[in-house]
């Protein structure tokens, strides 16, 4: 105990002023660290075109990656493929066009047949099988195209029809007032006409 309290009167707390450096460099370090950081970050190098390419195994095609159209798709596809093959890289592709169609009319209630419901989702198909035909270089409409509308139809509104107004005759009331009121009007004119004539003929 006596060396203890010689020690502290002699230099001072030695032992605590080593454990206050500890933190002071470890602070420094931090610091050090989170300046380094955004200039290694702004030192990389930007992403080119080229960076952004993947190729398709499938279909052997280049998709440029970005936004297209109404914010879903390719901007733009290089042609790589056979002509013979476009028809068959276009079925593969607009099947996601289909499944993303079935999504949406799946989470519609069942009332397909108004329009207002479903104009949204049949728009979107429509476009995506429109955007992707010219993608590829295809005619619009085509007749895989035209399959999948005929099928969306047979699915999903094979119950709907025009709503046309039903006919039918007028109450038996009316159709006699209608039919009353010219009978009786003919023979007012006939002598209304006569008497017209006879007044004429006094005069000259």
């Amino acid at each position: 105990m006596a060396s203890v309290r010689a020690e502290r009167a002699a230099g001072g707390p030695r032992l605590p002023a080593t454990r206050a450096r500890r933190p002071a460099a470890l602070r420094l370090l931090l610091l050090l660290g989170a300046v380094l950081k955004p200039q290694e970050s702004l030192a990389q190098v930007p992403p080119t075109e080229s960076s952004l390419k993947t190729k398709d195994r499938n279909s052997g095609n280049t998709w440029t990656g970005g936004l297209g159209g109404r914010g879903k798709g390719v901007v733009s596809v290089k042609q790589s493929v056979p002509t013979e093959d476009k028809m068959e890289n276009y079925e593969r592709t607009i099947q996601f066009c289909w499944q993303s169609y079935k999504e949406q009319m799946d989470s519609i209630p069942k009332d397909w047949c108004d329009w207002a419901m479903i104009s949204r989702p049949y728009s979107d198909l429509q476009y995506c099988l429109e955007h992707f035909a010219e993608v590829f270089h295809l005619g619009f409409p085509n007749p895989r195209a035209e399959e999948i509308i005929f099928e969306t139809h047979q699915i999903h509104f094979a119950n709907c029809s025009l709503v046309q107004p039903t006919l039918s005759d007028p109450p038996e009331d009316v159709l006699l007032a209608m039919i009353i009121a010219p009978i009786c009007l003919i023979p007012f004119l006939v002598t209304l006409v006569v008497w017209r004539s006879k007044d004429s003929e006094a005069q000259a």
